[in-house]
């Protein structure tokens, strides 16, 4: 799993966060991908865009907010994601007060990297602005997805390129 906690403090708008997140999953087809097996060999099915549910936990009346979330952080983080059933991707939001909360993200590994946690966090930004002014998405369709790269890099290192690579 890669698990990472933002916290978010002052006032939250707890719908245009969770449109946010399903545009994001909306515009990339990996964050949509589960894997099967088909005559013994892994393949990748890309399910329909979905609205993502963000689940949200009030610990405000807890005893200690912060250590319960420590441990539901934690707890998230080791909570293993379905490779086959999916979904790769799952979002919790902590509420410990009226304007502090932190919100849990757990993507498995074969969909997300360290590369990809910019590129999420920038487009969260964006389209969390734009929802909670009223506005459209700011960003454009993507013109290529994950799956392309792929058939491009099994094109592009097939015969010689790959013999050449191999050798080196």
């Amino acid at each position: 799993n890669v698990a990472w906690s933002i916290r978010i403090t002052g006032q939250l708008r707890v719908e245009a966060l969770e449109q946010s997140l399903s545009e994001i999953v909306r515009r990339h087809e990996a964050l949509r991908t589960t894997f099967i097996e088909k005559n013994g060999e892994p393949v990748q099915v890309v399910s329909s865009a979905h609205r993502l549910h963000l689940a949200v936990l009030d610990l405000s009346s807890t005893a200690d907010a912060e250590v319960e979330a420590q441990r539901l952080t934690l707890q998230e983080s080791q909570q293993p994601l379905d490779l086959k059933n999916g979904p790769l991707l799952r979002a919790r939001l902590l509420k410990l007060g009226a304007e502090e909360h932190i919100l849990l993200i757990t993507l498995h590994h074969i969909v997300f990297d360290g590369w990809s946690r910019r590129i999420l966090v920038q487009e969260l930004a964006r389209l969390y602005e734009a929802y909670g002014s009223g506005k459209p998405s700011p960003l454009p369709d993507l013109p290529l997805q994950y799956a392309d790269y792929a058939v491009w890099q099994r094109e592009h290192f097939a015969g010689k390129d790959l013999v050449k690579q191999l050798a080196y």
